[in-house]
């Protein structure tokens, strides 16, 4: 049945790990659409054909419907309408909810082309290879219009704004090629915005990391280190937990910062790059806010390399003498992968790092 429904609605096959639930969600609301839409005509059109005269010998219009009824009605429409936002729910929160462990793709939109940045410093305009079987986590932003990153494959589409970085995931099941199309006008060449997604199984995947890459011999961590000093990053920010003008880089990925307000948010990729475009949005607790915007200063490719840099020094060593941030366990109190990080009175109550996964 899906298949047929697949070709009535022209989808691709399905490719990626989650594709065939959001198809079977998408198949039943369409398919109870329908089906009220077909049950109230036909209805409208039986009354129209029954009550168009009064038969011989009636001199009413006839009695109304029960009362129970419009309750039994109403009540199977809602209750129609919870499941299907259940499932939706549950869906959306899995669908960008990225699995520990994926493998990190930065993606930038541009009119009118894709450009994708990987963890070895390889870069590539247009087409994205991944490996089959492992989940691919995307972080994306766009540097003029408002682009949408579409797979149709996949079943995987997420908008990107200027200025915003947004994390999907998806994680293809068969190798092959995979259409990429941009699924938001973005301008007078928006239909020619395409690319292609290239999977390749586990042996394919070695030997295209063994390949020769152009460029600089760097990984993303090391061109992080590279920027980071060239663009005076570490004029403000350290790297062995000393406070400095800026928060420490160290330990600060993955942690609970506290902002200027009293609330808090998670340094995750989206709040890294954040900070970076737009740093007076989220002023950290007791730092001035004094750190300009790079947007516009910063290049995709750089802005991908600081945030891996900075990702490298989660559980980097601490200076002796230094304050170390208290790490709570990961547990029920916290969501999975995110620590809490408080400041202690002394680094002798700290808690050893575990070493980074």
């Amino acid at each position: 049945m899906t298949d047929l429904l697949r070709a009535l609605l022209n989808l691709p096959p399905e490719a990626s790990t989650y594709a065939h639930g959001i198809d079977v969600l998408h198949f039943w609301v369409i398919g109870t659409t329908m089906a009220g839409a077909a049950f109230v005509f036909l209805l409208a059109l039986w009354y129209l054909i029954r009550y168009r005269r009064r038969l011989p010998g009636e001199t009413t219009l006839g009695e109304g419907i029960p009362g129970w009824t419009e309750g039994v009605i109403i009540a199977s429409l809602l209750t129609l309408f919870l499941a299907f936002w259940v499932v939706g729910a549950v869906q959306y929160n899995h669908l960008f909810t990225p699995p520990a462990g994926s493998l990190p793709v930065y993606v930038t939109g541009k009119q009118w082309m894709w450009k994708f940045s990987y963890e070895d410093g390889r870069s590539s305009m247009d087409v994205l290879t991944v490996p089959a079987h492992r989940p691919i986590k995307l972080i994306m932003t766009s540097r003029d219009v408002i682009h949408s990153f579409y797979v149709p494959a996949f079943r995987m589409k997420h908008d990107v704004v200027p200025g915003r970085y947004y994390t999907a995931w998806f994680e293809a099941n068969t190798p092959g090629v995979y259409d990429v199309e941009c699924a938001e006008y973005c301008g007078v060449s928006h239909s020619r915005m395409l690319g292609k997604v290239r999977v390749l199984d586990a042996a394919a995947y070695e030997a295209w990391l063994a390949s020769p890459t152009p460029g600089p011999d760097l990984d993303l961590v090391a061109r992080g280190r590279e920027v980071a000093l060239t663009r005076g990053c570490l004029n403000c920010h350290t790297l062995d937990g000393q406070a400095h003008i800026g928060p420490s880089w160290a330990g600060l990925y993955r942690s609970r910062v506290k902002l200027e307000g009293g609330h808090e948010v998670v340094a995750d990729e989206e709040y890294l790059t954040r900070s970076m475009m737009d740093p007076l949005a989220d002023v950290v607790a007791g730092f001035k806010a004094v750190m300009p915007t790079y947007r516009g200063v910063l290049a995709e490719p750089e802005v991908a390399a600081l945030v891996e840099f900075i990702e490298s020094l989660e559980y980097a060593p601490i200076a002796a003498g230094i304050t170390l941030p208290r790490v709570e366990p990961l547990g029920s109190a916290t969501p999975q992968g995110v620590r809490t990080l408080e400041r202690s009175e002394s680094s002798d109550d700290a808690p050893e790092r575990e070493p980074r996964p």
